[in-house]
């Protein structure tokens, strides 16, 4: 799994909306979408951001651990 793959599923998996999760870790909605669609990636800011809005680990996020 790639790590947009796993962003869209994590984020599915909490019922989260696109523009919730963009919000909460202080984002455009935009720059979100192209998260999931694998055209960038966030920093590691954002990325802890993520991980501890969906309570997993970085590693987890970003497919170094299953």
């Amino acid at each position: 799994m790639k790590f947009n793959e796993r962003l869209k599923a994590e984020r599915k998996s909490h019922k989260y909306t696109q523009q919730y999760v963009a919000n909460e870790i202080g984002v455009t909605l935009r720059a979100y979408q192209q998260y999931e669609q694998g055209k960038y990636e966030p920093n590691i800011e954002k990325l802890i951001k993520l991980a501890n809005l969906f309570g997993i680990t970085v590693d987890f996020l970003i497919c170094r651990e299953e």
